[in-house]
Formats: C-alpha cells, structure tokens, sequence
C-alpha cells in the first residue's frame, strides 16, 4: 500500500487554497472524495477511521477533526465504510454549517451514532438540493443504485443512493455502491455527466461495465473508486481497469487516483 500523496494539515491547506475553474478532486480512499469547485467543498462518502475490512492506502490522509471547511458531505447509504458516523461527527463539529445529505432510510442510523437531526438533510431519487454560497450555487440530484439490486422501502425510499453534483456546466457523478441496472444510463445522460466516479470489484460493476456505462452517458472521464474492498485486491483490480481501458476503450479519458491525490478536471 502507497503512502498518501498528500495528508494532514497538508492535505487541509492544498484543499483551502485550491481556486480553480473547474472542479478538483481529492480521493480519501475506499469511496471517499473531496470535491471543491471554487470555494464551494464538499465532502463524499468519507471514512477516516480505517475499518480492518477496507484496503485504501497505508493510512487514512486525514484525521476528521481537521476538517473545518466542509459545506455539505454526502453520503450513499448507511454501511460503515460510506455513513461513518465515527468520522462524520468530528467533520460537522469542525465544520458547524455543514449539513449531512443522506437517504431517508439512513436517518436513524445516523441519528443513533451521534448525528443530530438538525445537521442530516434526507432526501431521495429524483429530489434536488441546491446549495448557496456567497455568488456561487451548487446543485445535487439523487439517483438510485442497485446494492446488488434496486431496493425501496415505504417508509425509506431508495435505501442506496449516487448523486449528480453540478457546478454550472459541470457534472460529477458518485455512484455510491452500485451494480449496474438496466434504467441507470437513461437516468444519468440528461446531466451531461463530465465526471463518473465509479465503483468496480465484487458486489458493484465490473471494468467492462464501467466502460460501457461511460460511453453510453457520454462521461468525458472515468475515476475508478471502491476496488480492492476485498481480501487485499486492489492491484488486481486497478490493473484490470486500466488494461482494459487502454486495450479496448482507448480513446475514453479517465484518471486513476493515488490516495490523497489532488486532480483538477481539465477544461473542454
């Protein structure tokens, strides 16, 4: 496992004094992004805490409390290594304007790990949340994901959700846990995705159908996230991706992160 490229109050000081014109992105490991786009940051599916079942590099690149600049942190549903309640606490803590956007269904658990009901923002496919910030605006979409399959409660909703974050032109897609499903690439072309942040290894796409779901939105860039959750795969897995990538997508851009990498989405 590879170092952090960058970590700590390090990492903290290259996210505040990023100002770009298009988004940038810091991979936390496992699922987890940081994505800023001028002053806006928001945080996706951290999880700082190292649970002994996730491979992500040899030590977090951040310990939660350092967070202080968060404006909303995402998350996909509620499994430990996506709604750490052990890193989101100390997160809204530092950051006392941060809210947590999270599936109806995951309230509770939320609740019950020391999440108060007013920092949670619930929400569910096909709602829209816009964020504002001082002359800058934000906007993120829900959209289910199948965990292996499509899941609805009554009472819930979509229990496992990916969100399209959109910051004027551009559109970044974190697809949480998700397998590929037959409605996924309709649901997903209206937003002109630039970006998809996509899970691959067991339980969620394989590299083929990565590529596909890329080509089939339009996704000018690929981000793999999520592999080698198990039994120590990660290199198999990346090494996967990026042969197939190369020997039958080539001309699909895509950027495999290093954790705590800093990657700026060059401009059209």
């Amino acid at each position: 496992m590879l170092e952090p490229a960058l970590s700590g109050p390090a990492l903290i000081h290259d996210i505040d004094q990023t100002l770009t014109v298009t988004p940038t992105l810091w991979w936390l490991g496992h699922s987890g992004f940081v994505i800023r786009f001028a002053n806006i940051t928001f945080y996706v599916d951290p999880s700082l805490t190292t649970p002994p079942d996730r491979v992500r590099c040899s030590e977090p690149p951040l310990e939660p409390e350092l967070v202080h600049h968060a404006d909303m942190v995402l998350v996909t549903h509620a499994h430990s290594g996506h709604l750490d309640t052990k890193t989101l606490v100390p997160i809204i803590k530092a950051s006392p304007r941060a809210k947590v956007v999270l599936p109806r269904s995951a309230e509770e658990y939320a609740h019950r790990g020391g999440i108060p009901n007013d920092r949670t923002v619930p929400t569910d496919a096909g709602l829209r949340i816009e964020y504002f910030k001082e002359n800058l605006y934000a906007r993120v979409y829900a959209v289910p994901s199948a965990h292996p399959q499509l899941d609805w409660t009554s009472k819930g909703g979509h229990p496992y959700l990916g969100y399209l974050i959109r910051f004027g032109k551009w559109t970044i897609y974190h697809a949480g846990d998700c397998a590929m499903y037959s409605d996924l690439a309709p649901r997903l072309k209206p937003f002109n995705v630039n970006v998809a942040l996509l899970p691959i290894g067991r339980g969620n796409m394989s590299v083929g159908e990565v590529a596909q779901l890329a080509s089939d939105i339009g996704a000018r860039w690929i981000a793999p996230m999520h592999y080698g959750a198990f039994n120590g795969d990660a290199d198999d897995d990346q090494s996967s991706f990026v042969t197939h990538m190369l020997g039958h997508h080539p001309d699909q851009r895509f950027h495999v992160f290093r954790c705590g990498e800093k990657w700026t989405v060059p401009e059209e």
